[in-house]
């Protein structure tokens, strides 16, 4: 069992065991728990009704968070038009010069996104990118000819929906110095997002519940049932 300093039992007595709190009222809750000096952040965490183990039941889409997460998010784009990628905001752009560079070991992005026709250059970064879930996806957006909406969705926030095999969704939605109304949004962005995607095979409740937490703080369980 996970051993947790005296700091967070100290929050963890705070938090009412079994309640599903009303959002606003958890946000307050996490907000006001005692934490470290740093600008930790929330996450929420959400319990899908879906068996991992059938394809079609996974789930795996993306989401412009209104607010975004409160960080600088560096793009990379693999594209003949330079100049048109960092026009529109993206930190680097090029093609074969910068696959040679990550091929010696740079990564100091965060989000990557290609053309299809290079795709093929690209695909040589598979074991490098692939591990760190960088690797450009089309049905994530991220392998398109249309660079200057990608580019710009990256920046303002975009973040991805995937369960792990537990069923599980993970996603930060902000950090715990966002004012209230702006983590609800997100919050609020992402149940709808999935509340839509649910795989027409997922029989019964698909959102089962959800809990929402800081960094190094305990979870809260948050009312969903406006979402199913």
């Amino acid at each position: 069992m996970r051993k947790h300093g005296k700091v967070f039992n100290e929050a963890s007595k705070q938090v009412e065991r079994g309640k599903a709190y009303e959002f606003k009222e958890g946000i307050e809750l996490i907000k006001k728990l005692k934490g470290p000096k740093f600008d930790e952040t929330v996450e929420l965490s959400v319990n899908l009704g879906v068996d991992t183990k059938q394809t079609d039941q996974n789930v795996r889409a993306t989401v412009v968070l209104p607010y975004g997460l409160g960080k600088q998010v560096k793009v990379l784009v693999f594209t003949k038009n330079e100049k048109e990628a960092l026009d529109v905001g993206a930190d680097y752009a090029g093609s074969e010069e910068l696959v040679n560079k990550i091929l010696g070991g740079w990564i100091d992005f965060d989000t990557v996104i290609a053309t299809p026709d290079l795709m093929g250059m690209v695909s040589k970064l598979g074991k490098i990118l692939g591990p760190k879930k960088l690797m450009p996806n089309p049905k994530l957006g991220t392998v398109t000819f249309d660079v200057v909406r990608a580019v710009k969705e990256a920046k303002a926030g975009k973040v991805e929906i995937k369960n792990d095999k537990g069923g599980v969704v993970h996603l930060a939605i902000g950090k715990k110095s966002f004012p209230e109304d702006r983590l609800t949004e997100n919050f609020n962005a992402i149940m709808e997002k999935l509340k839509s995607i649910k795989p027409s095979t997922s029989k019964g409740q698909f959102l089962k519940n959800a809990y929402i937490s800081t960094t190094m703080g305990p979870g809260v369980k948050v009312e969903i049932s406006r979402y199913r």
